[in-house]
């Protein structure tokens, strides 16, 4: 017969229910009733119970735990791969647009500085270091310097910039004697004045006296004697008939050589201008077309025949010149 922990054992082995038998001397109504055990032991349905509870009900509590996570990774993964696309996107289009931001950054960059040279410029040259403190004077002969400093004394101390063209030919109305003139502002405080002064191309006998006038009629100065190379002016009705101004235009025209060797000149018409050559002679020149080439053909002709020896050049009509 088999020991009791070896039945034990087998019915554990078999998954039979064991039986606990009492002992021979205990056969009596106080005995109890025999107690149903589990395959296996006590031992072994705790331990079931526990793997039960703690799987089953472990994971029945944590049923959503991984889930949950894995959802939290896969939204993490995805903000990182968003912001790592945005971040390749954003490097993309600095790569691509790199040239024009270049090409945009220097222009900014020439158009601030020539803004800034500008407004540099203007202020400097409307500033108290601009303004007006010398006047130079060139070119005139007849004309006092002095006279013309003076008519500037206004302007001493305005910026030359803020000095009009109108203002300086206002102060220099005053000179008859200046034909023209021109300006030049010379930083940072000069202005140079070149003045070409009226010439005399004839001499006019007035009820006021000799005249040394130009080709316009205005008088240069008084004389008191016809000057050596001035040819004496006469025309009917003044300075202001067409005779004069063809006579005026004519005299200005010639060579000063040619123009030193008239005695005198004549107009009955603006068609008509006579000279009175030093020597005798007289020149028939018509109207003041064509002076430049009368001017030569006459020179040839007073060559060829000196005004000692003839009577008379007629040159009015150039191309055909006679000599009598």
């Amino acid at each position: 017969m088999s020991a009791p922990g070896a039945s034990g054992a087998r019915g554990a082995r078999t998954g039979r229910v064991a039986t606990a038998q009492p002992a021979p001397g205990d056969r009596d109504g106080s005995a109890t009733e025999p107690i149903v055990l589990p395959v296996g032991g006590v031992a072994a349905h705790a331990d079931r119970a526990r793997d039960g509870d703690g799987r089953d009900g472990g994971r029945g509590a944590d049923a959503t735990g991984p889930s949950q996570r894995d959802d939290r990774a896969a939204r993490r993964a995805l903000a990182a791969a968003e912001r790592a696309r945005r971040r390749y996107e954003r490097q993309e289009v600095r790569r691509f647009t790199r040239r024009s931001r270049l090409r945009r950054a220097t222009w900014i960059s020439v158009i601030a500085s020539v803004v800034a040279i500008a407004v540099a410029a203007v202020a400097i040259a409307y500033s108290p270091l601009m303004a007006l403190r010398e006047v130079r004077v060139e070119g005139t002969s007849r004309i006092a310097v002095a006279d013309v400093r003076a008519a500037f004394d206004d302007r001493v101390g305005t910026p030359l910039p803020l000095i009009a063209p109108d203002e300086v030919q206002r102060a220099l109305s005053a000179f008859p004697l200046i034909e023209t003139y021109s300006t030049e502002t010379v930083p940072p405080g000069t202005l140079v004045v070149r003045i070409v002064e009226r010439t005399p191309v004839g001499v006019l006998d007035t009820s006021s006296g000799l005249m040394a006038v130009d080709a316009a009629g205005v008088v240069v100065e008084r004389v008191d004697a016809v000057p050596d190379g001035l040819p004496l002016i006469e025309v009917e009705g003044g300075v202001d008939e067409p005779s004069f101004r063809a006579a005026g235009r004519v005299l200005r025209s010639l060579p000063a050589e040619l123009r030193s060797g008239i005695a005198s000149v004549t107009a009955d018409s603006a068609d008509d201008v006579r000279f009175e050559l030093a020597g005798g002679a007289s020149v028939i020149w018509g109207n003041a077309e064509d002076a430049a080439l009368k001017s030569t053909v006459l020179m040839d002709l007073m060559a060829a025949a000196p005004a000692d020896q003839v009577a008379r050049y007629d040159v009015s009509a150039p191309l055909n010149p006679v000599t009598g």
